[in-house]
């Protein structure tokens, strides 16, 4: 039990330092959308460059892109998009530097951390950026039944996808006792795209 429960542990906190660095990943790339170089916060200058021109391997050898702390203004600059929750992206930077360069936090739940950084801060972006839904991408047997069960049952705001309302019907849902508006938005988001689909 001792083992199982650590590994669990160890896997949770692991997931914190994946989907900080996906998310610093999709946040580069559509900065790299406006122009490439805009994600380096140094290049390399021309005297140290023996090519006349600026190459890919120059910039692996010596360019540093920005930090994860700096991506919410920088995308603001360079594209015009405010990422939606700020204080959460914020929040999960300083617990993934915790992890990463001091130790684990004992009393923090990282699986629920994760679950909110993903689908309110990762989601959103996603959606607006590039018609993705954050729903869509989980690798279960069953993709979406127990994934919207354990969303629904913590409380945590998402997207709705066109497959994952059709879904719905087949997840057993616990609604939480204690957030009735959580209740009432999620079913007003799984109704408008079912109507949307119904209408098409």
């Amino acid at each position: 039990h001792f083992f199982i429960a650590f590994t669990q542990k160890l896997e949770d906190r692991v997931s914190v330092l994946q989907a900080a660095h996906a998310a610093e990943i999709l946040i580069k790339a559509r900065i790299a959308e406006e122009h490439p170089l805009l994600i380096f916060d140094n290049l390399p200058r021309s005297k140290k460059v023996s090519e006349d021109l600026l190459e890919i391997k120059h910039l692996i050898e010596n360019a540093k892109t920005v930090q994860y702390s700096e991506l919410p203004e920088l995308l603001w600059a360079t594209t015009g998009i405010k990422l939606q929750a700020r204080d959460i992206f914020e929040k999960f930077g300083k617990l993934r530097n915790t992890i990463q360069h001091f130790s684990f936090p004992n009393d923090v739940d990282c699986s629920q951390e994760v679950l909110e950084f993903i689908f309110e801060v990762i989601d959103p972006f996603i959606s607006q950026c590039w018609g993705l839904y954050a729903i869509d991408y989980n690798e279960d047997y069953e993709p979406y039944e127990y994934l919207i069960a354990t969303l629904i049952n913590r409380g945590i705001l998402f997207n709705v996808s066109n497959s994952a309302a059709k879904d719905f019907k087949h997840v057993d849902v616990s609604w939480p006792d204690n957030l009735p508006e959580y209740q009432i938005e999620m079913e007003h988001r799984f109704n408008k795209v079912l109507s949307e689909n119904d209408d098409s």
